[in-house]
């Protein structure tokens, strides 16, 4: 791996993302780490049987628009990534005998990630058609068993999502950084594959010889 001691993985809610991260960290002996362990911001909107949603997420989803959901959470990506730049670059830093780092992670927005001049280290970015990403979340939140009030919180969630996706997606075509499609018949450990080769190839944070 070229020496490379810290990987980052970023992209929209429900890719993949922790799944494919903690493979990569199974393969390569690193710690596996979310930057929601860091500080997460409100989270999802949908029950589960160890998770009720709370009045202030409920609130947070239900009243705002999609426009603000986008800025609410990209603010908070923002002051969050001071923290996550220090992590990064401590972990780094690290000789041999520290041990390597899987961050995953929405917060890992493109544009800070590519001004990282941090040695050793790599980033690709995973992405998933708006079908597959709907279908997951749906799931999760058993949607069709939900009430009407409880779906337009998941609907707002997904708008939100889809609309990270995109502007994800132009800025990592646009900095020319790598990713890699978790889409339908492709399975965790095949992604897995695609970055550790991005990975493998990397002259810059997130950048291989051939870019995208």
């Amino acid at each position: 791996m070229r020496g490379v001691r810290v990987v980052l993985i970023g992209g929209t809610s429900n890719v993949g993302k922790s799944a494919v991260a903690r493979v990569v960290a199974d393969r390569l002996g690193f710690e596996c780490l979310s930057t929601d362990n860091l500080a997460r911001h409100p989270g999802r909107p949908w029950r589960t049987a160890e998770w009720e949603v709370p009045p202030h997420v409920a609130e947070h989803y239900g009243g705002l628009t999609v426009d603000e959901l986008m800025r609410s959470v990209l603010d908070h990506y923002d002051r969050l990534w001071p923290r996550i730049e220090e992590l990064i670059t401590a972990r780094a830093a690290e000789d041999g005998a520290g041990t390597g780092l899987v961050l995953e992670g929405s917060a890992l927005w493109p544009v800070p990630v590519a001004e990282l001049e941090v040695r050793r280290t790599a980033a690709v970015w995973l992405t998933a058609d708006d079908t597959v990403v709907r279908a997951r979340v749906r799931t999760a939140g058993h949607y069709e068993a939900a009430t009407t009030a409880e779906q337009h919180l998941m609907d707002q969630f997904l708008a939100r999502t889809g609309r990270y996706q995109e502007l994800m997606l132009n800025a990592v075509d646009r900095l020319g950084l790598d990713r890699v499609d978790t889409g339908v018949g492709r399975s965790v450990a095949e992604s897995a594959d695609l970055v550790l080769a991005r990975v493998g190839t990397q002259v810059a944070v997130g950048r291989s010889p051939g870019g995208g």
